[in-house]
């Protein structure tokens, strides 16, 4: 054998014997939009992407439903968060105090960031409040409540169609016991300054509620959210969102909570959700092409405990921007590279094993 071949022989054996290079996280950032704070509980927070950075709000009190609870925000500027500050509470003109529930931020018109909440001694009985900032967050406008049957998007952020339509996802809870939850949604035409209610079809009666809206080609729209049947529910819209199908399910599970999504700069649609019938972990991502076969991507949780709520956007930049509840006492922030973002099928709705885990910060 000549010099050549036994130094060929031990290249291609050296190529061999080396294990294969692990492909890049997808997770580009992983932190606690805070560490300490005046309140003891944290949950459903929302978040928008400004020309100066995020801004992030919740709601955050004693715990969920108590009195003190108000709708706390903060805003990231050069990579760093600050402080939180309560923006809202549900003081009435009689002295008397409600606890303040699920923000949503959106920008409703250039350079009108709009902080969306709701206010009421439960979910079945709140109303729509709305407070303006022109100022990127920093300072807010009186607080102004909606129209008597108008709530505001309950849960999950708007979208913004192409003739300027907003479209907000919302969903009511009736009184009686057990409640009836059903979806609608509140369009406007002006920007937010007034709303009309769209319904879905009638259907099956599925108890489902806080959707979050997908978009495809042309006119062509899906809704995606919670239910109480262990599984994500679905409606589709063919005309921008006039009319709805009637509420499916998916083959998802959904353990009876929150859920978003966003429709990507390239075509994908991304879902952060608990990837379980029952339990609040582990919390999941899952993508979709066609808004129908889901392909399991990322799992952001799945220790024990609670993490859920989630909110996700997609920045100018193209990264993909997520918050969600980390066991009820903080707000956790997640920056993933969706160029990175490898998914796998679940042709039978289980998670796969081979899916991408988030690496786990020291606690």
């Amino acid at each position: 054998m000549t010099w050549f071949a036994v130094f060929a022989f031990a290249v291609i054996a050296q190529a061999v014997q080396a294990p294969a290079a692990s492909p890049p996280s997808p997770v580009v950032r992983g932190e606690f939009v805070f560490e300490t704070a005046p309140f003891a509980s944290a949950h459903a927070s929302t978040l928008v992407s400004t020309k100066e950075g995020l801004v992030a709000a919740w709601f955050g009190g004693t715990r969920e439903g108590a009195a003190d609870v108000g709708i706390w925000t903060a805003r990231q500027v050069n990579g760093t968060w600050g402080a939180p500050a309560e923006v809202a509470t549900g003081v009435q003109p009689d002295g008397t105090r409600h606890p303040c529930w699920n923000p949503v931020l959106f920008e409703t018109a250039p350079g009108t960031l709009t902080l969306f909440y709701k206010v009421g001694p439960d979910p079945r009985r709140w109303w729509g409040m709305v407070r303006t900032s022109s100022d990127l967050g920093r300072t807010w406008s009186d607080a102004t409540r909606l129209p008597d049957g108008i709530l505001g998007p309950i849960k999950n952020k708007p979208v913004r169609l192409p003739d300027g339509t907003l479209l907000s996802p919302a969903s009511t809870e009736t009184a009686e016991q057990p409640s009836k939850w059903r979806v609608h949604f509140e369009r406007s035409t002006d920007n937010g300054k007034t709303w009309t209610i769209v319904r879905p079809a009638a259907g099956a009666e599925i108890d489902a509620i806080q959707p979050s809206i997908l978009r495809h080609e042309a006119n062509r729209l899906q809704a995606v959210g919670r239910t109480r049947s262990q599984r994500v529910f679905e409606t589709w819209s063919e005309d921008a969102g006039k009319t709805w199908s009637a509420v499916a399910l998916t083959a998802l599970p959904n353990p009876s909570a929150g859920t978003d999504a966003v429709t990507l700069a390239d075509g994908r649609h991304l879902l952060v959700y608990n990837h379980t019938p029952k339990g609040r972990s582990p919390l999941n991502i899952a993508v979709s092409r066609d808004g129908k076969v889901w392909e399991g991507a990322l799992v952001l949780e799945n220790d024990e405990g609670e993490y859920s709520y989630p909110a996700v956007i997609q920045a100018a930049d193209g990264m993909v921007h997520v918050t969600y509840t980390w066991k009820r006492l903080r707000i956790r922030h997640v920056v993933i590279d969706p160029k990175r973002l490898q998914s796998v099928p679940m042709p039978d709705g289980s998670w796969p094993a081979t899916a991408t885990k988030m690496p786990q910060p020291d606690r």
